[in-house]
């Protein structure tokens, strides 16, 4: 599933990206922005904005929270998510999807410690960061489990 996350629900955007869905998110997407990247990208609308139905917008989930837990929760129930299926397989600054590199080809853009302790390395190609397996995975999976998803 394909989202468009209104200016107002950043940290919701970022987790959604954690739990590898498609998100676009920025400041320049709030009323018609919002609508226009909708219609041309086939996306959800996730909005704050009571307005948006004015703006008659193709699809929407109007947000009821302004605490990113429920906000989760709420997207993850209405469109049927498994958010630990997918997680950690999207850039959580670009959206981009994520692909593995050889470590050895990234050796001098890692600490000397992951390169020796880690096998799998992802890499964005959109704006070039790096991801590796690390205990803030880990945490960001025990919040995800704390929120009731994936057991515990």
């Amino acid at each position: 599933m394909k989202f468009v996350a209104d200016k107002m629900l950043g940290r919701l955007a970022r987790w959604l990206r954690v739990i590898g869905q498609d998100v676009a998110y920025g400041s320049h997407l709030s009323g018609w922005g919002l609508v226009r990247a909708a219609r041309r990208e086939g996306r959800l609308i996730l909005t704050r904005d009571r307005r948006i139905g004015g703006k008659k917008p193709p699809k929407y989930l109007w947000i009821e929270s302004d605490r990113f837990r429920d906000q989760l929760k709420q997207v993850v129930h209405a469109c049927g998510l498994d958010p630990l299926k997918d997680a950690f397989t999207r850039c959580v600054e670009c959206n981009a999807p994520l692909q593995p590199i050889a470590k050895e080809a990234v050796r001098e853009r890692v600490p000397p410690y992951v390169f020796s302790t880690h096998e799998k390395l992802s890499f964005c190609p959109m704006c070039h960061r790096l991801y590796w397996p690390a205990t803030h995975q880990q945490k960001m999976v025990e919040e995800l489990k704390g929120m009731g998803f994936g057991g515990r």
